[in-house]
């Protein structure tokens, strides 16, 4: 019967942020930001871009030209 708890415990153990990683969530902004045609900025986007999102809940944006 432990070993059921190990095998429940497992997986949440990989699926937890790592600390300063940001973890799945960051991942899938960042990608879904890329599909969109942008890049993600660190501080600002450049003056010929606008901010159509975000790339991490950090405050990274996500930007594209504009048109």
């Amino acid at each position: 019967m432990r070993i059921y708890y190990l095998l429940l415990l497992l997986p949440l153990l990989f699926l937890m942020p790592v600390p300063g990683n940001g973890g799945i969530i960051n991942t899938l902004q960042r990608y879904y930001c890329q599909i969109r045609g942008g890049r993600c900025a660190l501080v600002s986007c450049l003056p010929r871009e606008e901010q159509i999102g975000r790339c991490s809940s950090g405050g990274r944006k996500c930007c594209r030209r504009k048109k």
